[in-house]
């Protein structure tokens, strides 16, 4: 994959929930052009952006279209840690009746979800 591209309403809150989510996946911050930042990964990129062409309206995971991304998200401890800090940061865990087993008994991973509706799924090595 080369990059991904994620479209927001809401650039500063939206920027501030990606922000610390990806790094604390060890992505950076490459560059941030007001209405849209870039963090990386090696060569991959995602894009947060919430341009003019932007139609407003929260997303909606369960519609036809992008569901989730999943990251690899480090050991089971790396994967709490970031479980614990969410709510802080503008994401929820989802399926928490099931957690951390939601994607089954042998899956040990959280399913999050950001202020405007993005879902990700951080899955443990």
């Amino acid at each position: 994959m080369h990059h991904v591209e994620i479209w927001v309403d809401d650039i500063a809150a939206a920027g501030r929930e990606w922000d610390w989510l990806l790094r604390r996946l060890g992505y950076r911050l490459g560059d941030d052009w007001g209405h849209g930042r870039a963090w990386e990964l090696g060569s991959l990129y995602i894009v947060v952006e919430a341009g003019p062409d932007v139609v407003p309206g929260r997303h909606e995971r369960r519609r036809a279209g992008l569901n989730h991304l999943a990251f690899h998200a480090g050991s089971r401890d790396e994967v709490d840690a970031v479980v614990a800090e969410c709510a802080a940061h503008g994401w929820s865990l989802l399926f928490a009746d099931r957690h951390p087993y939601a994607g089954g008994p042998d899956h040990y991973a959280a399913y999050l979800e950001s202020g405007e509706g993005f879902e990700v799924e951080l899955v443990a090595g």
